[in-house]
């Protein structure tokens, strides 16, 4: 096989899972990533069905429930704080606890993947794409840092606002669909004093889930509500934490308190929840995976495993034939379409409790991966 030289943006999930596949099967990847570092902080976040064969596949499985949160359970509470039920069967984040999937810190699964290829692929931080044009023979890419170089591939890895898809497809509006609903997650200490419980409240203009992690020493704080037609989502961080503060200061209870802590946290978060729909995640040498092709939103509850499964399939494709890229980008699409689809239809924004088990178990494995694993 005629090595091909490989660029993936983004170094969170999809990323790092794409450039570990390619290189194991001879590719020369390198990785960009914007951020100076691997990201600290995130949400909790799930890995399901078929995601976890590739996990298994990749030798982290054991990894991966060594390092799972171990929430006991949840309680539901008033908009004053007060609790109003308790279940020690599921929780907001992570579903049922009795369903086999693995529930594990953003961050911590980004370590786990990019550690697995830390001696085969190149990984290059506090850079990202400044211009990409292609020809019949290979990408051309400028950087906002590094010199220019030219790649047989690209694989924008990078997210649902991907620097990739903007610099290579034009309807970035007709590809993003809002979903108009603000998230921010950050870690602040052990305020609560929670112990493997977590927290929720959810009424129509906002909500809330607690959680404690890191053995219980520290939160993860999410909190959710309506965007009003003057909130700016995309500005300073600043005035994201200032219109959170806004926007919760209705939330009674502890919510004043990690509030107060958000000012401090150094790994705050803050988007617009939305989903991406295109009609295909390739043009020529380029394509997208993860979250930058196909975003469900945090609603559903499988971003990870899509990127996951993703990646996995976009790599083994492109090793059955690596001669043939449209061939493989166009399996892909195939393979991985009608799983998206059941999987970004989940989600329903007048529906006030969570997506029913049987709905959202078909979702979840509504994919085949097994004559993959093999290639």
């Amino acid at each position: 096989m005629k090595l091909k030289k490989v660029l993936v943006s983004g170094a969170s999930i999809a990323g790092p899972t794409v450039a570990y596949w390619l290189a194991r099967s001879g590719f020369e990847v390198t990785v960009v990533e914007r951020a100076p570092a691997p990201r600290p902080g995130g949400q909790a976040i799930d890995i399901r069905g078929p995601a976890l064969s590739v996990m298994r596949e990749m030798g982290l499985l054991d990894r991966a429930l060594a390092m799972r949160t171990r929430l006991k359970g949840m309680s539901m509470l008033d908009i004053d704080g007060k609790e109003i039920s308790r279940t020690e069967e599921r929780t907001m984040t992570g579903g049922r606890l009795n369903s086999g999937d693995i529930e594990i810190l953003r961050d911590d699964l980004a370590g786990l993947l990019l550690g697995a290829g830390a001696s085969t692929v190149k990984c290059v931080y506090d850079d990202s794409i400044a211009g990409i044009s292609q020809d019949e023979t290979g990408v051309a890419v400028a950087f906002e840092r590094s010199p220019p170089q030219r790649f047989d591939l690209v694989i924008g890895a990078d997210g649902l606002h991907s620097n990739t898809r903007r610099h290579v497809f034009n309807d970035e509006a007709g590809t993003i669909r809002e979903l108009g609903v603000a998230l921010s997650i950050f870690t602040t200490p052990n305020l609560l004093g929670l112990k493997d419980w977590q927290l929720g409240f959810r009424d129509a203009t906002s909500g809330y889930v607690i959680y404690p992690a890191r053995d219980n020493a520290e939160l993860r704080v999410n909190f959710g509500f309506g965007l009003e037609p003057e909130d700016d989502a995309r500005g300073d961080v600043a005035s994201q934490k200032a219109l959170v503060a806004k926007r919760c200061a209705r939330l009674g209870g502890e919510v004043p308190r990690l509030i107060e802590a958000m000012h401090e946290a150094d790994d705050f978060y803050f988007g617009a929840l939305a989903q991406v729909r295109m009609p295909s995640w390739s043009n020529g040498r380029i394509t997208l995976v993860g979250d930058a092709a196909y975003c469900p939103s945090p609603f559903t509850g499988q971003g990870t495993s899509l990127a996951l499964i993703g990646a996995f399939v976009l790599a083994k494709e492109l090793t059955r034939t690596p001669e043939d890229y449209a061939g493989a980008f166009a399996r892909c699409e195939a393979r991985m379409l009608p799983f998206v689809r059941q999987n970004q239809d989940m989600v329903s924004l007048e529906r006030q409790e969570q997506v029913p088990d049987d709905i959202f178990d078909r979702a979840k494995n509504a994919i085949a991966i097994d004559d993959l694993i093999a290639v």
